[in-house]
């Protein structure tokens, strides 16, 4: 969330910032109730000290037993009821006002950061780097060509279940996808991340402290009868385990690894994907997230985008890391490093994490502050998925597969998956 104050006494900069993202913003309506609320509280301020005084007129007054009842008491009386009563109209006014304003204000994105590449969409992401050697055969088959020819996983009968864009893996692919998880958790807390298991239903207020409401609400799964929704990301829960916390300094930077089910209504252009791991409505994903000193995050968004990619290379899955541009940022990323990871079939690198830092965007939105210097200061939260597990899947059938029609599991993964090869 933005700052309130900033928005009040600099409102051109807001504008001017926001509009980095490719679209105009104007916030004169949202600037105007930030006037009013100052307005209002300046009044009951105004209001507060004059009761006072008169209270302690009132005081000193009744400190005379024959001033109890004297016509001079009565009416301080009378005027510091009016005050009080004036003081509870405003203060009344200002929570309702309060309220609009936080929902105007949630609707705002984050700042790009100034490092941030200016742009207007997808395509002005720029290429940072590339790791590994892409696999670019002529005929190679897609991962669930590959999928059905071993038996890996079933989509048709997962309508049967529930509805289109989910699946059920199957032996293989079930023992896969767990031994994919293992591995990066372990390789993850290894690393110094303290492993979580958040709860996989989330209430609004979550959702609001991370970014996801009010403006993804279609996006996301909710439950009928209670005030609960399915999570779409563990950045959702981890990021209110601390909230309404001011976090001691000296345990900074806290770092924790959580494997999640995660759920999105929207997974994809209508049309696009439709076949396999890539846009799914359920699929696992292990995330990666720090709570970090605010004047430590640029450096802490470097080492957590590495962490991601130290993953890919252990599996000798080829990849490209890319700056995202200002008009193709998430809602609450400052700045944010793109894993893309190699596909051979469709010959093209297709997203496997984003590595976002948030700044204190997501902090100031769920209240979680740390001391610098003794002063309070809102904290830098920063997230990445450490992978996603169904497009590591993807890719690893896609870039292991042999010409018997097996796929070799990279080396790493043999432990944990018990074989070498998947084989018919």
């Amino acid at each position: 969330m933005l700052d309130q104050k900033l928005i009040r006494e600099n409102p051109t900069y807001v504008e001017e910032n926001l509009s980095l993202r490719g679209k105009v913003f104007q916030i004169s309506e949202i600037h105007n109730l930030t006037l009013e609320k100052k307005e209002i509280d300046i009044k009951i301020s105004d209001l507060q000290s004059e009761s006072k005084k008169i209270s302690k007129l009132i005081g000193q007054e009744m400190c005379n037993p024959k001033n109890i009842n004297s016509l001079e008491i009565n009416d301080l009386k009378y005027k510091g009821n009016q005050f009080k009563i004036k003081i509870t109209e405003l203060e009344e006014k200002k929570r309702l006002l309060d309220k609009q304003l936080l929902e105007e204000i949630s609707r705002l994105p984050n700042f790009p950061s100034k490092e941030t590449p200016f742009g207007k969409d997808e395509n002005n992401n720029i290429q940072i780097k590339t790791w590994g050697e892409p696999l670019k055969e002529d005929n190679l088959k897609t991962h669930w060509e590959i999928g059905e020819y071993l038996d890996l996983f079933d989509s048709l009968k997962s309508t049967k279940i529930s509805k289109s864009r989910f699946i059920t893996l199957k032996g293989n692919g079930a023992r896969l996808e767990r031994a994919l998880i293992n591995f990066m958790l372990d390789e993850h807390t290894k690393n110094g991340y303290l492993e979580l298991m958040p709860p996989a239903l989330i209430n609004s207020e979550s959702l609001r402290g991370s970014g996801q409401l009010p403006k993804f609400s279609n996006e996301s799964f909710k439950c009928a009868n209670d005030d609960l929704w399915l999570s779409p990301t563990a950045e959702v829960p981890i990021t209110a385990f601390h909230k309404n916390e001011i976090i001691d300094p000296q345990v900074l930077p806290i770092k924790y690894v959580a494997y999640s089910p995660c759920f999105r209504r929207e997974a994809g252009s209508y049309g696009k994907d439709t076949k396999g791991l890539i846009r799914l409505h359920q699929f696992n994903k292990v995330e990666l997230y720090w709570f970090c000193d605010p004047n430590k995050s640029l450096e802490a968004h470097k080492v957590l985008t590495e962490d991601a990619e130290s993953i890919l290379k252990k599996l000798n899955l080829p990849y490209r890391q890319v700056d995202i541009c200002t008009g193709d940022l998430g809602f609450s990323a400052s700045r944010t490093f793109d894993l893309e990871v190699w596909l051979p079939s469709s010959k093209t690198y297709r997203e496997i994490s984003s590595c976002s830092n948030c700044l204190d965007f997501q902090a100031r939105r769920s209240a979680i502050r740390t001391k610098i210097d003794k002063k309070t200061s809102y904290i830098h939260t920063l997230n990445g998925s450490g992978l996603a597990i169904g497009r590591t899947m993807a890719a690893i059938l896609e870039n292991g597969q042999q010409s018997d029609g097996s796929v070799k599991i990279p080396d790493v993964l043999v432990p944990y998956f018990g074989s070498n090869f998947i084989k018919k």
